[in-house]
């Protein structure tokens, strides 16, 4: 997606075009069989979601061949993580890769240890601590609690006579991949009727698939993981030079 003469625009292939996704299926395939993909276009050439679907179908809600929808499925279904995980933009990382991001982007820290190491700010724990808490027997819980990002915001204490940068932070937890996005609901009224634009219902990655699970690679060291990630990528799209994959990918952990 680029801006041109002052206008968005998308790049993908047309709907008749032999290698174009057609279908939520189909995108959940592709991502399972390459490992992680970002939304939309970037520094690496072909890989994203919009380079490979129509664009004439992004947002206009037509479920069966709208991307914008596809995510919001993909993201309730659960077999695939989705959230901010590519230089601050939304993507997919199947479960098979979902470790090795963890173990990379957390350098093997769980969020309490991060915070006691100082590496936490305290808006983020003010977050974290809705998702991730110890009950009266001193056991970890990761909450299922469905929040809408809104009611969250107000929960934690973001607003105009409050902590500020709540988007921000957000996006921060979920490069760090402590939070992804599991739903988007529309909120409703006092009536109970549906009004806006859906919203986003975040949770701790180990609230859906189990603390072992999403901690699977924390036995190899950070870079290990990373590296892992980038010489994929570059094993995908050989012609794509480093500083590319770095731009969507990170620095690797020191």
């Amino acid at each position: 997606m680029s801006v041109e003469n002052g206008e968005w625009i998308m790049h993908g292939v047309s709907w008749n075009d032999p290698d174009c996704i057609h279908t939520v299926s189909d995108l959940e395939n592709y991502i399972e069989e390459i490992g992680f993909l970002p939304l939309f276009g970037n520094e690496v050439a072909g890989f994203s979601v919009e380079e490979w679907t129509d664009p004439k179908y992004w947002w206009t809600d037509i479920e069966a061949k709208d991307p914008w929808k596809w995510r919001e499925i993909i993201a309730r279904r659960g077999k695939i993580a989705y959230g901010k995980f590519f230089d601050k933009k939304a993507g997919f990382i199947s479960l098979k890769w979902l470790p090795y991001f963890v173990n990379y982007r957390r350098s093997g820290y769980d969020f309490d240890a991060r915070w006691e190491d100082g590496m936490a700010n305290r808006r983020e724990k003010s977050i974290m601590d809705v998702y991730v808490y110890e009950d009266e027997n001193g056991d970890t819980v990761y909450s299922n609690e469905k929040i809408l990002s809104t009611e969250l915001k107000k929960r934690c204490g973001f607003g105009k006579e409050g902590s500020k940068n709540y988007p921000g932070i957000v996006t921060g937890l979920q490069m760090q991949t402590y939070l992804v996005i599991t739903d988007f609901i529309r909120r409703k009224n006092k009536r109970g009727e549906e009004y806006g634009m859906p919203v986003s219902v975040m949770m701790s990655p180990e609230a859906v698939w189990g603390r072992d699970v999403v901690t699977a690679a924390y036995k190899e060291k950070p870079d290990e993981s990373w590296m892992r990630i980038f010489e994929h990528i570059k094993e995908l799209y050989s012609e794509s030079d480093d500083a590319a994959i770095i731009k969507v990918i990170g620095k690797k952990p020191l």
